[in-house]
């Protein structure tokens, strides 16, 4: 008995010892790329709001459609296991984060700890986060302490068990999680490692684009190979030329990021429209070329269904802007009607829009998918993000149709711009909308 106790007592030393080892913190400064739009030189409050934005903190921290103030959290984050909400990063002192020392701020972006130690869910992108420098974080700090503050608790986060123990989330960062600094690649060009600083630590584009494992881990093995987010498809954004985004010019992958819209590729709706209003649209263009750089880099992998796109649907192109082909009809006759009563204005029957080039549909992954994910939140969400000067906006139709007639729309839409037989029913629309 005695002995069995030892051997207890020894394994305990040695796992306690392990996690110690697993879950350390790297405590070294880093050293950023320099950022067009955030020279070593600029103020500090001027570098911090560029990077606030490249990091698009806005998006996640703040309610959308006007119904919570800028900063002060509470969005909800819908996970298999439960909802958790996103926290008030205003300065406000009892409600915010104004009482945090710089480096306990330093410790909740490198390493998923708030300052009264609790672990920080990697719905919080801490794991992407963990790349900036120390230098970046304090600036983005510094950003958040000149604005107002707003005094609004914390929601708890709705979590079963386990997941509702945040100590546990310690053995998930020794299993997923290395703390560590951005590291430039002396075999690169400036211009790549910028691109990876801006895509792999603040951009935190595999946050989105790279599916998860069974513990809701990334998997590295299909690096921004596609992934499903809120009820919608972050594509693939590898270099494969089929799967990915090989095959778009420079200037396309360009205005995509900056504008969320390029022609012949698709327009950007749902969390990566946030994405583009809140945060790549304000980069420089230097630093957008120096993503589209970095991008091209990554290694060409098929993912999870990809989709095989007809940029010459027949049916779109025997059509006209003002009438469709003479077949769409078949099999198709509720979506027909609804898509001639409430979308052919904007859209057009060819699928090449009419008033903003933001309406084509012809050519888009979206039409291509069968699955049809994206143009099923699209009809139920619509969108509405301001792009420089332009407001791009589509209704949303999820109150005024039910699950069949989304069904249908959704599925006459992906046969007349895609070829594509759609699968879309009202159940699976049902359970996009809970989303």
């Amino acid at each position: 008995m005695k002995r069995l106790s030892m051997v207890i007592v020894a394994l305990l030393v040695v796992g306690a010892a392990l996690y110690v080892f697993l879950t350390r913190s790297d405590t070294s400064p880093g050293q950023a790329p320099v950022l067009a739009g955030a020279p070593a030189d600029a103020a500090v409050l001027v570098r911090g709001e560029y990077l606030t934005k490249a990091a698009d903190c806005i998006a996640c921290h703040t309610v959308a459609g006007g119904k919570g103030q800028p900063f002060a959290g509470g969005v909800p984050f819908k996970l298999p296991f439960g909802t958790i909400y996103s926290s008030n990063i205003t300065a406000d002192p009892d409600t915010g984060i104004g009482r945090w020392t710089d480096d306990q701020f330093v410790r909740a972006l490198h390493d998923g700890v708030r300052s009264d130690g609790q672990r920080l869910y990697p719905a919080f992108p801490y794991t992407s986060y963990t790349q900036l420098s120390r230098s970046d974080v304090l600036a983005i700090k510094a950003y958040l302490f000149s604005l107002p503050t707003v005094s609004q608790p914390n929601q708890p986060a709705d979590l079963s068990f386990p997941f509702n123990q945040r100590w546990a989330m310690g053995f998930w960062n020794a299993a997923f999680f290395k703390s560590e600094r951005f590291v430039a690649d002396a075999a690169k060009p400036a211009e790549w490692n910028k691109g990876a600083y801006l895509a792999t630590a603040l951009g935190h584009c595999a946050e989105c684009h790279t599916p998860r494992n069974l513990a809701f881990a990334l998997d590295k093995g299909n690096d921004l190979a596609g992934a499903e987010l809120q009820g919608w498809r972050a594509y693939n954004i590898t270099s494969d030329p089929k799967a990915g985004v090989g095959a778009w010019s420079d200037a396309q992958l360009a205005s995509y990021l900056s504008t969320g819209h390029a022609d012949g590729r698709g327009s950007a709706g749902g969390p990566m429209g946030e994405a583009v209003e809140h945060s790549l649209q304000h980069l420089k263009a230097e630093d957008v070329a120096a993503l589209v750089t970095y991008l091209r880099s990554v290694p060409a992998r098929q993912g999870k269904s990809p989709i095989d796109i007809d940029t010459k649907a027949p049916w779109a192109v025997t059509a006209s802007a003002a009438a469709p082909a003479g077949n769409t009809a078949e099999g198709h006759e509720m979506g027909l009607k609804l898509f001639a009563a409430a979308c052919a204005s904007c859209h057009q029957w060819n699928g090449k829009g009419q008033q903003t080039p933001y309406a084509g549909l012809l050519g888009t992954r979206g039409v291509n998918d069968p699955e049809g994910a994206n143009v099923t939140q699209m009809i139920l969400q619509g969108v509405n993000m301001h792009v420089g000067k332009n407001h791009v906006y589509m209704p949303a139709f999820g109150k005024a149709y039910t699950d069949t007639e989304v069904a249908a729309l959704a599925n006459y839409v992906m046969a007349q711009f895609g070829n594509k037989a759609g699968r879309v029913t009202p159940e699976m629309v049902a359970e996009q909308r809970t989303k």
